[in-house]
């Protein structure tokens, strides 16, 4: 009977993930390469983008480049009613102590908010990085068309804010060109401390850093993988936190581990073509992006970008030695994978937007016990929760369970020891939270 009850919950788990949405679709489908081949076109004109360039003149320079892009937000904001706040949002960082910044100077970000109608505390954010540089990141003279690093994730992030303007959501959506990144995540730094400040309920962050390139230093010529990074668990997780995993697991179920699941699950369900590939690790090898201020508060931030990485095409003066052709220039980026990528976004963006808030205090039991037990709060505007199992060394959520109208199931058969588990909430809309690692235990 046991073993029955466990196929009948494998068959419900394929018949909910075969329901899909037409509106998904649409977004995939509406996404433009040749939109994105235009904005990055216009990115790269203005010479430099370097945080400490020109702010003056209105054809070069960091200055130009975000006023074009809040004038692109604005634009897009017009074509929906003014459905998307736009504004800068800066801080001052100086010359002392850091040695990548030349002069006290103003770190500006552009943010566009899609407030949501029902939550609209809760905000999943989609960044692109503003500034380039050269082969010297103190040199902010020289051209530096940062037409992939970062042209590329800059473009799709208005790109996304384009085409989901065109949908009304529960939560809010931010759209975010970031500075400063290149001289030392001073833009996400900044943003992430607005954000805690303002008491923002973030679902999550995707940070997008080079998304046009598929050609790589490796040789490998790949348009359909893209790298996933995520952290294990929160950097300001305590003491007490820690030790329980000893005892209960959860080394690789943090927050961002969760939500790079999530792009993972949506991506294999609604592109089947592109291989989404998770890294175990905050970012590549002893590197760092956007995401991590966020991490560094406790949000839940993942970093999106192309599989194969070409260095000479990063950082790098724009010049010809030995045969080999060095610099960002636009000629090496692929504006249809550029157009998948920010479709990845977008699709997650407005499910994570379209769905209920996460469950909280989800707990445990079943200790010594042929079950497993779980229980959580009830969510305003779920119908329905989903009751995650893995085993052990899964990467993925493979097995679940829908249930509707309570907040505490049992598991019979399925012993506790030999899996992880984890809940998500359900809206009517069909629309799932990310799923939530239990931060607790019980007895019955």
């Amino acid at each position: 009977m046991k073993n029955l009850k466990l196929v009948f919950a494998l068959i419900l788990t394929t018949t909910l993930s075969a329901q899909t949405s037409s509106k998904i679709y649409d977004i995939i489908k509406n996404v433009s390469a040749n939109r994105i081949e235009n904005d990055i076109q216009t990115l790269v004109n203005f010479g430099t983008r370097n945080t400490f360039s020109d702010t003056i003149s209105n054809t070069r320079g960091i200055g130009a480049a975000r006023r074009w892009i809040k004038k692109e937000f604005e634009t897009i904001s017009q074509s929906c009613n003014d459905c998307i706040d736009v504004f800068y949002q800066k801080d001052l960082v100086t010359k002392a102590g850091n040695r990548r910044v030349p002069h006290d100077a103003w770190v500006v970000n552009v943010v566009a908010i899609q407030k949501g109608t029902k939550y609209p505390n809760r905000y999943i954010i989609m960044s692109g990085d503003i500034d380039s540089r050269a082969s010297n990141t103190m040199d902010f003279t020289t051209d530096a068309p940062g037409a992939n690093d970062n042209a590329s994730g800059m473009a799709g992030t208005i790109e996304a804010a384009r085409v989901l303007s065109k949908y009304k959501f529960e939560s809010s959506i931010v759209y975010v060109g970031l500075s400063g990144e290149e001289q030392g995540l001073f833009g996400g730094a900044g943003l992430a401390k607005y954000a805690k400040e303002n008491n923002w309920d973030i679902i999550g962050v995707f940070n997008n850093d080079m998304i046009g390139n598929i050609k790589g230093v490796d040789g490998v010529i790949d348009n359909k993988t893209f790298r996933i990074f995520s952290e294990p668990v929160p950097a300001n997780e305590t003491e007490k936190q820690r030790q329980l995993r000893r005892f209960y697991g959860g080394e690789v179920d943090g927050i961002s581990r969760q939500l790079a699941r999530y792009v993972h699950e949506n991506v294999k369900t609604y592109m089947p073509d592109m291989n989404p590939m998770m890294v175990y690790r905050l970012d590549r090898f002893g590197r760092g992006g956007h995401h991590r201020p966020f991490n560094d508060l406790g949000f839940a931030g993942i970093r999106i970008m192309e599989a194969h990485e070409n260095y000479t095409q990063q950082h790098q003066d724009v010049r010809e030695e030995n045969g080999i052709k060095y610099g960002d220039v636009i000629e090496h980026v692929n504006f249809n994978y550029a157009k998948k990528l920010t479709a990845v976004n977008a699709i997650n963006l407005a499910s994570l937007a379209w769905a209920p808030p996460q469950p909280t205090n989800v707990a445990i039991g079943g200790i010594v016990e042929a079950s497993a037990k779980l229980k959580w709060d009830k969510v305003d505007g779920a119908k329905g929760y989903k009751i995650y199992w893995r085993d052990t060394t899964s990467p993925t959520w493979d097995n679940s369970r829908y249930v509707e109208n309570i907040t505490e199931f049992t598991l019979d058969g399925i012993v506790i020891d030999n899996y992880f588990f984890g809940v998500s909430s359900v809206g009517e809309n069909g629309f799932e939270s990310v799923v939530v690692f239990p931060n607790k235990t019980f007895k019955n």
